[in-house]
């Protein structure tokens, strides 16, 4: 609504524009000509070149692109920065030398205004592509919290990751994005209500993360990308900026990120990796929970939530059982043992 403002605002604008100049070229002529022109049919003229030039301006804005904006944006402001410095260097010689003739003077001021606006267009054109890695060293902030991670909706709501900065395996600044929080408050907010309490629950543990601040830095940013809808997409793009880690459980945003190198702490990964390591021929003990799929098959669980499948242990479910492993199994979701069984213990 405010960009539609603003186009009816200057096409207004160059209409008064046009019949001002037209107003004042017909009194030019009519000071200097003994013939007088009317100004009213001209001033219509005006008017209409103004609305003509609005609607070739606003035609060629709509051909520029958001990533031709931000592939040219840097050149021209290098090219506009360099030549006016070129103005403001010439000024200031021309402030030791006022006795210079004036045509001294326009000669050293373009002189400087060519020299530096060539400059100018030379690093605009050719150092543009590097200028991402300026902005995001302008915007990357470790100071005394260290290297920046971002924080996604699925780490929030999972917990954990509280539970990891109280431990102290986790340090730094943790980034927690605006458009993040709002789509927390809208689970918090579901007419679901194992939803709205995962939601309630991450709100609750993102607060009691701010005020642990030994180790860590919970920052809320106002950063966006309005013509980005897609959550994952504003992530890897602030991850970018920031040039942060992302933490995540997201399995799909762990590959994407991969794919578009940006660095992914996976809380899922680290679970795994902390899990005690089980060799074959090692013995056991589990508690047999339900039949597994296969025949004769018993599935019971380890404290850190580890699947035993028991070959033998379908008749033994609800018992303590003693099973020799087989074979480890590790996956994407997790760890699986196989394992026969030994003997019952309880």
């Amino acid at each position: 609504m405010t960009v539609k403002i603003i186009r009816v605002l200057f096409v207004l604008a160059c209409v008064l524009m046009g019949v001002i100049w037209a107003r004042y070229i017909v009194g030019e002529i009519n000071d200097t000509s003994p013939i007088h022109a009317s100004e009213l049919p001209w001033q219509i003229v005006g008017g209409i070149a103004g609305l003509v030039l609005a609607v070739i301006v606003l035609g060629l804005l709509t051909f520029v692109t958001q990533e031709m904006f931000e592939k040219i944006s840097p050149a021209l402001v290098a090219i506009a920065l360099a030549m006016m410095m070129g103005w403001a260097v010439s000024k200031y010689i021309l402030s030791w030398w006022p006795s210079a003739e004036p045509n001294v003077q326009v000669f050293l001021m373009v002189s400087l205004v060519l020299v530096f606006g060539f400059t100018g267009i030379t690093l605009g054109l050719t150092r543009a592509s590097n200028w991402e890695s300026l902005i995001r060293a302008v915007h990357k902030r470790t100071g005394e919290y260290g290297s920046p991670k971002v924080i996604d909706t699925s780490v929030i709501i999972d917990g954990r990751i509280a539970d990891i900065c109280d431990s102290g395996f986790l340090d730094g600044m943790l980034i927690v994005p605006r458009f993040v929080l709002g789509e927390l408050q809208n689970i918090a907010d579901s007419p679901e209500v194992l939803r709205r309490a995962k939601g309630r629950r991450g709100l609750d543990i993102l607060r009691a993360m701010q005020g642990k601040t030994d180790k860590t830095n919970v920052v809320i940013v106002e950063d966006d990308y309005p013509d980005i809808r897609d959550v994952d997409s504003k992530l890897l793009k602030l991850a970018r900026e920031y040039a942060a880690k992302i933490i995540t459980n997201d399995y799909n945003l762990n590959k994407v990120a991969q794919i578009e190198g940006v660095a992914v702490l996976n809380i899922n990964d680290l679970a795994n990796a902390l899990k005690p390591a089980v060799l074959p021929d090692e013995q056991m003990e589990v508690k047999i929970i339900k039949e597994g799929k296969e025949a004769f098959q018993g599935v019971g669980y380890l404290d850190d939530g580890t699947m035993v499948v028991v070959d033998g242990g379908r008749e033994h479910v609800g018992r303590n059982v003693s099973v020799i492993v087989t074979s480890v199994l590790q996956t994407a979701a997790g760890r699986m043992i196989f394992g026969k069984l030994s003997g019952v213990t309880s």
